[in-house]
């Protein structure tokens, strides 16, 4: 599994972090991509009031390692990209590091991690 890195400020500008979490769905469309790419053959989303005032996502993915925990929530934190070299080669749905980082400026977050 690799490790969550916070990137530098040249290839966090060369990505265009323009992810912005405006809504419920959003917020949800986002963690959803998170598990599939996590390699999740499992999701259970629940949601109360429209994912307004409660979201749970589960899935059987491969975790985030107690190590990555702390930066796992800060902008620019990815475990996708390390260099300018591997935006050419990105072959998930999310890479920018900017998702959880979006959800947890405007909620409450708990994460739970298997590993």
């Amino acid at each position: 599994m690799p490790k969550i890195n916070v990137l530098d400020k040249h290839v966090s500008e060369l990505i265009a972090a323009g992810e912005v979490v405006e809504r419920p769905a959003s917020a949800a469309k986002e963690l959803l991509e998170n598990t599939i790419d996590s390699g999740a053959t499992a999701v259970t989303i629940e949601i109360k009031h429209g994912g307004v005032t409660f979201m749970r996502v589960t899935d059987n993915g491969c975790g985030i390692t107690r190590e990555d925990v702390p930066r796992a929530f800060l902008r620019h934190a990815t475990s996708k990209v390390c260099s300018q070299d591997d935006l050419a080669k990105i072959s998930t749905l999310g890479f920018r590091g900017e998702a959880l980082a979006s959800i947890a400026a405007v909620s409450h977050v708990e994460l739970l991690t298997r590993t």
